[in-house]
């Protein structure tokens, strides 16, 4: 699996997708950005904006960012029945 999470130090919203991520035992790569936005670069290029969390699930073809929707791809993907 090849999954990377772009996230920012402090920032709740990276954490609460974390934290789901790891419980739900999923095995992912952590990119830590910049605070500042100016100089997130590689989220731009990857997603096409700036915001953090981003997640990147290469082996499903997904780049999603926006904490919310992340939880729900989270659950329905790699959370065990």
């Amino acid at each position: 699996m090849s999954v990377t999470l772009y996230q920012l130090d402090g920032c709740p919203f990276c954490e609460k997708v974390a934290d789901r991520l790891d419980e739900v035992g999923a095995e992912y790569d952590t990119i830590w950005v910049d605070a500042m936005h100016s100089d997130r670069n590689e989220v731009k290029r990857v997603s096409g904006q700036r915001g953090v969390p981003v997640l990147v699930d290469e082996d499903r073809g997904v780049t999603m960012p926006e904490s919310e929707n992340i939880l729900s791809f989270v659950d329905r993907t790699y959370a065990e029945s």
